[in-house]
Order: C-alpha cells, then structure tokens, then sequence
C-alpha cells in the first residue's frame, strides 16, 4: 500500500523551507467577501478557482459531499453564518456539479459498503436508535439542479441569515468549467 500521506508531508517540510508559503500570505478575511459552497469532488479542486478567476483569499471555501446544506443545523450552515457575522461575507454562491457522485446516492448500498469494510449491524443500529435516520442522512439527491435550488431556499431563509446576504445556485461543468446559474 501507498503511503501518500508521508509523500505529502515530506513535500511539506521542502515547502515551509523554501518559503513557497509566502505567495499565499493573506488575511482571514476574503477580499472578495463571498462564500461558496460547493462538492468536494476531486475535479472542482483546481478547475473551480480557475473558473472562476479566484485566488488564494478571495472567498471562503465550503466543501462536503455534494456541495448542498440538507439540515439547517449543520456544519456547513454553521460556516456560512461565521462567514457572514465574523468575515464580512454578504454574497453566498451555491455550487452543484455535473455528474456529481452523491447524485443518486443510495443509503441502502452505503450501508452495505460499511458492511464490507467492517462496520458491524450492531453499530449502525446503534446509530438508528440513536436518532440518525440513516435512510436520510446517506442519501443522496435525484437531480442536481434541485438540490442547489433547496439549498439557496434553506440558505437565503434561514432564521439567522441577515435579509441583506445574496444567495444565488449555479452549477459548473466538471469538465470545461463553464457556470450556469440556476
């Protein structure tokens, strides 16, 4: 097996050590006082920034599985009111992507992946009387255009979101990075 994580470490001690750090030097406040919130897909990586024209301090960066908010008490909601109340944020772009791999997620295959890798029936019982509706939490959405819709809606109405913060959806092409608004 591969150990990339010490390859990654390693290239980081030549990093800090050559001072490559210092062209990334910025404030924690984004200059452009926006946030996104898009999937953590591989390919967004460096083809979103680039797409966009943003670089390093621009905007603050939220990334899960499937760049949507599906519970107004999460992390990523979390997030976006820290950016707006503490960071100065008051535009909030939601970004979906072609051929998203959460898009048509089933619970039922998730488990029995977890299953697989040793997980046993015992523990994700456990987390089903616990009150986490497995069913829910690990699926996925049908269409990708709808989700970042009810994600706008959940953002732009959340109780605790200033009326004065521009939400807006948009969905970029994996491949060419071309944006489309929704």
């Amino acid at each position: 097996m591969n150990n990339f994580i010490n390859e990654m470490i390693q290239h980081n001690g030549r990093f800090v050590a050559s001072g490559g750090y210092r062209q990334y030097e910025t404030s924690k406040y984004p200059d452009k006082k926006i946030a996104i919130v898009t999937c953590m897909d591989t390919r967004l990586v460096e083809l979103l920034p680039a797409a966009l024209g943003i670089k390093n301090g621009d905007v603050k960066m939220i990334k899960n599985a499937g760049g949507i908010i599906t519970d107004p008490f999460d992390s990523s909601m979390r997030s976006l009111l820290v950016a707006v109340y503490e960071l100065g944020v008051n535009e909030i772009m939601i970004i979906g992507h072609t051929e998203c791999g959460v898009q048509g997620m089933s619970a039922d295959e998730m488990m029995h992946l977890m299953c697989e890798r040793g997980v046993s029936e015992e523990k994700i019982s456990l987390m089903k009387y616990c009150g986490l509706r497995l069913d829910e939490w690990l699926t996925g959405f049908s269409d990708t255009s709808e989700a970042v819709k009810a994600t706008v809606d959940l953002v732009r109405n959340h109780p605790m979101m200033p009326a004065d913060v521009n939400v807006a959806g948009y969905i970029i092409d994996s491949y060419t990075g071309a944006i489309e608004a929704i």
